[in-house]
């Protein structure tokens, strides 16, 4: 199976994240298959770290496709970072502006050109004390329900052993951590289809997703999920009803 062309930024970043990833962590790829080989897909995935994205990147690089990821814009001001997510072909979002509906229309052409897209639904990093995915934006119901695509949830785990942003923001490269990141196969959004496209479809649509990808996490923990999505207040910044980008 050929490789899908990504061109210089992205084998460099493959230059970089490969061996990062290896070097701080023994991590397990699972689920792998479930990325198709060609075509569309939506990777919906929870976000415990800011190293996440790394992991998803070489995750998806593995199944030799090239990952388009919907990130924050202020990423596109920082050297060398801005140019490798722009030369990258990345998705800038600007939320909470006037562009954020940009954001997802950007989002969707990509999918409609058959592009494998990644999202992190939450929009930023979990603040739940034990990890577990927040209440999430709705922009990814809108991208999931654009087309008819593979949308696939995804989870990491352990990636917060490797760098925690909100508990004295350490950096632990050692000793290497224990890392999993798992693919779930595509879910089924058919009893969405043909409805009216609204605030209650959109929660609804995404609440589902999000729980299809709390549940993974709770099989690679191994432990119960709780039964509601932790919630930020609207001062906090958090996700609230009928946010419409991640």
């Amino acid at each position: 199976m050929a490789r899908e062309k990504g061109g210089f930024w992205v084998g460099l970043s493959a230059v970089m994240f490969y061996p990062f990833t290896w070097a701080v962590s023994r991590w397990r790829i699972e689920g792998l298959e479930h990325i198709p080989a060609t075509g569309s897909a939506l990777v919906v995935a929870n976000h415990i770290s800011y190293v996440d994205p790394l992991y998803s990147a070489v995750f998806v690089h593995r199944a030799r496709r090239v990952p388009r990821f919907l990130a924050k814009a202020s990423i596109w001001k920082v050297p060398v970072a801005g140019w490798t997510m722009a030369g990258s072909g990345q998705i800038p979002v600007y939320r909470d502006s006037a562009d954020a509906q940009q954001s997802l229309r950007a989002g969707v052409e990509a999918l409609r050109n058959g592009k494998l897209v990644v999202i992190y639904p939450e929009g930023t990093i979990t603040r739940d004390p034990a990890g577990w995915p927040m209440q999430s934006r709705t922009g990814v119901a809108r991208l999931a329900l654009s087309s008819d695509i593979p949308v696939l949830p995804m989870v990491h785990w352990g990636t917060r052993e490797v760098y925690d942003h909100y508990n004295g923001k350490k950096f632990r490269p050692i000793p290497r951590k224990e890392v999993v990141v798992r693919c779930g196969p595509p879910l089924d959004l058919s009893a969405f289809a043909g409805r009216p496209i609204d605030a209650a479809l959109l929660r609804e649509a995404t609440d589902f997703m999000m729980t299809a990808v709390r549940d993974l996490l709770a099989e690679v923990r191994n432990e119960p999920a709780p039964a509601d999505f932790y919630r930020r207040s609207r001062a906090a910044g958090g996700p609230v009803e009928g946010d419409a980008a991640s």
